[in-house]
C-alpha cells in the first residue's frame, strides 16, 4: 500500500494559512465582516462583499485545494450545497449516471429536487459494471461516491476517467471523498475532475459545524462553480471557516487513529458470532480489497457490519452501546453509531433499500479515537445483549 508523504502532514498546518499582516497573529482571524471599505468605486483590497468572498473562508479553500492536490476551492454551507452547485451546471433533458449505494442526501437530491427540473438520474453499480452500461448521449456527469454511504462499495476512480475521456463531450466526473478524506484517497491525482466533501465531517472532525467544500483543477470549471455560488449564497460563514481550519491542522493525526481503530474493531466484529457480514475495504474479506490498496492510501474510518437476528436484534444493540452514541453524521474524534434505514437513508425509498442491501439488521460506525479496549468491550457488551 502506498505511503503518505509526509508532506501531507506540513500542508495540514500551515495550507492557506499566512501571519496576519496587520499584527503577527499565528492564526486566520475571523473576518466577521459583510463589507469592505473601497477607495474609489471598484477600487478595493481584493474583496468587496463576504458572499463572494471572505478572508477567513479563502483560507479554508486554500487549505483544502492544498490538500487535495487542487488548485481551486470553494467553501460551503453543506455538502448538499456542493451537489446543488454542480447539478445547477446541467440543463434539462441531461442525465448523471451515479454510484447506486449514495448519500441519502445526494440520492433525494438528485430524486426528488433535480428530477423536477429535467435532470435525470440512473443509480448504476459501478463495481459490478462499466459507466458505458448505464450511460446515454446527454450523460454529463459520472457521479462517484468511494468508499460509498453505508456499504462501503469501492469504485475505481481511474477506470471511470479512463471511460470518460473518450466520450465527446466529456462527462464530468465528481467524486465525493468525504469518507476517505484527502489524507487516504487523491481523485484529482486519479483523473476526477472535482472532488466534493462534506467539511462537516473529518476535514472539521469536532461534530461543531455543517460545511461542504469543492475542489478542482480546471478554472474554467471552478469560474462556474464560483458564480452558481455567489449566485446563490450557500457559502461557508466566516466563524465556521475557521472552526475548519482548526480541525484540519490535526486531519493527519485523527485519520491515523481512525484507521486504527477501525481495522481492529473491524477484525473483531467479522469474528464475533452475532454478526453476520463485515464490510471494511481493509479487510481481505472486502470485495473491492484489491482496488482499496491500489487507489488509496489507507482504508478510513467508517465500518459497517450486519447483525443476526431482526430489527428488534439491532435495537437491542444500538440502545446498549454507552462509549459509542446513537446519532447520524460521522467523522468526529468521538465515535457513533448509525442505523442507515431508519436515521441517515430513511429517505430513500424502501424498495430501493432492500435492493442495495440497506437491511434492518444493517449498522453503520463512525470509528473515533478513543481507547480501543473502551470500544472493542462496548460493542461486545451490546452484542451480547443483542441476541
Amino acid at each position: 500500500m502506498e505511503k503518505r508523504s509526509s508532506n501531507f502532514e506540513t500542508l495540514a498546518v500551515h495550507a492557506g494559512v499566512k501571519p496576519d499582516p496587520s499584527t503577527g497573529a499565528i492564526m486566520t482571524p475571523i473576518f466577521a465582516t459583510s463589507t469592505y471599505v473601497q477607495t474609489s468605486p471598484g477600487k478595493h483590497l481584493g474583496y468587496d462583499y463576504s458572499r463572494t468572498s471572505n478572508p477567513t473562508r479563502k483560507a479554508l479553500e486554500e487549505s483544502i485545494a492544498a490538500l487535495e492536490g487542487g488548485k481551486f476551492g470553494l467553501a460551503l454551507s453543506s455538502g448538499c450545497t456542493g451537489v446543488d452547485i454542480l447539478m445547477h451546471m446541467l440543463e434539462v433533458g441531461d442525465h448523471v449516471v451515479s454510484v447506486d449505494d449514495v448519500y441519502g442526501g445526494t440520492s433525494r437530491l438528485f430524486r426528488t429536487i433535480w428530477a423536477k427540473h429535467g435532470v435525470q438520474t440512473t443509480f448504476a453499480d459501478l463495481t459490478a459494471h462499466s459507466v458505458s452500461d448505464f450511460a446515454t448521449p446527454k450523460t454529463k456527469v459520472i457521479w462517484i461516491e468511494t468508499p460509498t454511504n453505508p456499504l462501503l462499495k469501492v469504485i475505481d476512480i481511474e477506470r471511470a476517467v479512463s471511460w470518460a475521456r473518450k466520450q465527446n463531450p466529456r462527462p464530468l466526473v465528481v467524486v465525493d471523498n468525504t469518507f476517505a478524506s484527502p489524507y487516504f484517497q487523491s481523485p484529482l491525482a486519479l483523473g476526477a475532475d472535482v472532488v466534493l466533501h462534506s467539511t462537516t465531517k473529518y476535514l472539521n472532525g469536532h461534530s461543531d459545524v455543517v460545511g461542504g467544500a469543492l475542489v478542482t483543477n480546471d478554472e474554467e470549471l471552478f469560474k462556474k462553480m464560483h458564480h452558481i455560488q455567489n449566485s446563490m449564497g450557500g457559502i461557508s460563514g466566516p466563524f465556521d471557516s475557521w472552526l475548519v481550519l482548526r480541525g484540519i491542522k490535526t486531519l493527519a493525526l485523527r485519520m491515523k487513529r481512525h484507521e486504527e481503530n477501525a481495522m481492529a474493531l473491524a477484525q473483531f466484529l467479522e469474528k464475533h458470532p452475532q454478526v453476520e457480514k463485515v464490510l471494511y475495504p481493509g479487510l481481505k474479506s472486502h470485495p473491492q480489497h484489491e482496488v482499496a490498496k491500489k487507489q488509496m492510501h489507507g482504508f478510513g474510518g467508517m465500518v459497517t457490519f450486519f447483525l443476526k437476528g431482526k430489527l428488534e436484534n439491532a435495537q437491542r444493540f444500538l440502545e446498549s452501546l454507552e462509549v459509542f452514541s446513537l446519532a447520524e453524521s460521522l467523522g468526529g474524534v468521538e465515535s457513533l453509531v448509525d442505523h442507515p434505514a431508519i436515521m441517515t437513508h430513511a429517505s430513500i425509498p424502501a424498495e430501493t433499500r432492500a435492493k442495495l442491501g440497506i437491511t434492518d439488521t444493517l449498522v453503520r460506525l463512525s470509528v473515533g479515537i478513543e481507547s480501543l479496549s473502551d470500544l472493542q468491550n462496548d460493542l461486545d457488551k451490546a452484542l451480547q445483549k443483542s441476541k
